[in-house]
């Protein structure tokens, strides 16, 4: 039995020595050339391209429209070239048992607090989720399949997470992951994360080489770059970060055997939710979550008196959230102030 047309998508070619490494779109057994190493461009060429192509023959109302033929055409044609397809994908399949027999024009504000309901998951869950299910009708109206966009109602954003740990937390946290031969990988994981402040994806995508999927340490330089040269610009800022010199030799150490930074028998780690699982338990954390380590090195540093600019550089995180979130911990946090209320008179 032939096996289903994955629809036209983008695909990275790699470099040969005769030809530059570019961005492709495969549409079955047809493959033309984008001209171009971003992506942002790669997905206006493969819009185009569909609308070239008539895929979609007929722009339909909202009524006419089926939210789960959104949702297909979105993840066929459009989540491959974000920056978390799979994160994509997941919301999809939630979203899918709710929403696949009622027409775009059913979503109302009524139905999306029918949905949260439904799911039962936290605000965050439900609001990302939402956000894919808006994303794919908006690209549905962007390349003409469909009329306009209903409002999605999306809850509100929950409060931000303080939860932090301590140096003796986060060394408990690594014997863990060391004294279980499952989990040894995680060791090197919890010291990246904790001392960059970089997040999950972009510490298990890291090599020792530069590549097109994902960030490299630079052992020479001392600087690990979160994201491969060409990846496109997020609000998920992976920006380049100086390594401390303590986790700059352990990094040394390990690109002796080249490869993945984290890897598990030499193969990259997809995830590591199951032995996370695993070692927060042994540590007696069980509140603790990977982007925990982020919150922690936000912390830690604050608590050390970083200054503002030089670490939303260095953690990759906007000054506005450094401040709103974390500037309590630091030493001089309403400083001047309280110094003025103790003066006398």
């Amino acid at each position: 039995m032939p096996r289903p047309s994955k629809g036209a998508r983008l695909y990275w070619r790699k470099p040969t020595k005769t030809r530059a490494g570019q961005w492709v779109i495969l549409d079955g057994q047809t493959e033309r050339k984008t001209g171009t190493v971003d992506r942002g461009e790669a997905d206006q060429a493969l819009a185009d391209y569909i609308n070239a192509r008539g895929i979609n023959r007929h722009t339909h109302t909202p009524e006419t429209f089926l939210v789960s033929e959104a949702l297909v055409e979105y993840g066929e044609n459009r989540a491959p070239s974000r920056a978390a397809p799979e994160r994509i994908g997941y919301a999809i399949k939630a979203l899918m048992p709710f929403w696949h027999d009622l027409p775009v024009g059913a979503v109302t504000m009524a139905t999306c607090a029918r949905y949260a309901s439904y799911r039962g998951k936290s605000a965050g869950t439900v609001r990302r989720e939402l956000g894919v299910l808006r994303a794919a009708m908006n690209w549905c109206v962007k390349i003409g399949a469909l009329t306009r966009c209903p409002p999605v109602e999306l809850p509100a954003r929950p409060a931000a997470k303080e939860l932090w740990l301590t140096r003796g937390e986060v060394a408990r946290l690594i014997r863990a992951a060391r004294t279980d031969p499952r989990s040894k990988h995680l060791a090197r994981f919890i010291l990246l994360a904790v001392y960059t402040g970089s997040r999950k994806t972009a510490v298990l995508d890291l090599r020792f080489e530069p590549h097109p999927r994902g960030g490299w340490i630079d052992c020479d330089r001392g600087v690990m770059y979160r994201a491969a040269n060409d990846a496109r610009l997020t609000n998920k800022r992976r920006t380049p970060v100086r390594m401390p010199a303590k986790l700059l030799a352990h990094a040394r150490r390990w690109s002796r055997q080249g490869g993945w930074v984290v890897n598990y028998r030499g193969a990259k780690v997809g995830d590591i939710k199951t032995a996370w699982s695993r070692i927060r338990r042994i540590a007696g954390l069980p509140a603790a979550t990977p982007h925990t380590l982020k919150h922690t090195a936000i912390t830690w540093a604050m608590q050390r008196g970083a200054n503002l600019p030089d670490a939303a550089g260095f953690f990759g995180t906007s000054v506005r959230v450094i401040e709103k979130t974390y500037w309590h911990y630091h030493p001089d946090f309403q400083a001047g102030t309280a110094a003025i209320m103790d003066r006398k008179g």
